[in-house]
C-alpha cells in the first residue's frame, strides 16, 4: 500500500513538474515588442487619395485630384487618377486626405494617419515640372505633409510623386527608413 501511495505521489509530482514547464515555456511565435522588434500595425487599406489645392492670394480656383483603385493595390487597374494641373507663378497650401472606399460606409484613413503623426511622413518629389513643395504640418519633432505648400513657377509639364511612409520606432524626418503605404507619380502640369 505505502507503495502504492509512493508511486502515486511521485506520478503527481512528475505530472506537475511537466504542467509547469510547459506551462512556462515562451512562445517563440509571438515576440515581445521592443525597437528592433516593433509591435505589429495592421495597415489600413487605401484606395483613395484626394489632394485639394488652395490659392493663398484667392485668385485662382480651388483645384481638387483624385487616385482611385476601389479594389487596392494590384488586381484591377486605377478607376481614376487624375493630372494636377495648377496655375503658373501661385503658392497653393495642399490638403492629402486618404480613404477606404471599399467599405461601405467608406472609411476615412486621415485621421489615423494624423493620430499616428510620429510614425508617418509623406514625401513630394517633382521631375521635369517647375514647382516646389514643402511640408506644412508636423508631429512635434518632424514634418507630416498631410498639409503642404506648393509653389509654382513657369508653365511646365512633368510629374509629382506623392509617397506615404509608415516609419514607426524609425521615423527621423527623411523619406529613408519605413514601409510605403502609398506611392503615386500624378502628371503635373503648370499652366
Amino acid at each position: 500500500m505505502k507503495t502504492i501511495q509512493k508511486i502515486t505521489k511521485a506520478s503527481l509530482y512528475l505530472f506537475l513538474a511537466v504542467t509547469l514547464i510547459i506551462g512556462c515555456k515562451k512562445d517563440k511565435d509571438s515576440p515581445k515588442p521592443s525597437p528592433i522588434n516593433p509591435p505589429v500595425n495592421e495597415e489600413e487599406l487605401i484606395t483613395t487619395v484626394k489632394i485639394t489645392f488652395v490659392d493663398t492670394a484667392g485668385v485662382e480656383p480651388t483645384v481638387t485630384v483624385f487616385f482611385r483603385d476601389p479594389d487596392g493595390d494590384g488586381g484591377n487597374a486605377p478607376t481614376q487618377f487624375d493630372t494636377i494641373r495648377l496655375a503658373a507663378n501661385t503658392i497653393y497650401s495642399a490638403t492629402i486626405e486618404l480613404f477606404d472606399e471599399s467599405k461601405n460606409p467608406v472609411e476615412n484613413i486621415t485621421q489615423e494617419i494624423q493620430d499616428e503623426a510620429d510614425e508617418h511622413i509623406f514625401c513630394f518629389t517633382p521631375t521635369n515640372v517647375n514647382l516646389s513643395i514643402i511640408r506644412t504640418d508636423s508631429d512635434g519633432t518632424y514634418e507630416i505633409g498631410l498639409t503642404s505648400q506648393w509653389t509654382t513657377g513657369t508653365t511646365s509639364v512633368g510629374t509629382t510623386q506623392v509617397v506615404l511612409k509608415h516609419q514607426p520606432s524609425v521615423k527621423d524626418g527623411t523619406c529613408g527608413p519605413g514601409d510605403t503605404d502609398v506611392e503615386l507619380n500624378f502628371v503635373t502640369e503648370i499652366q
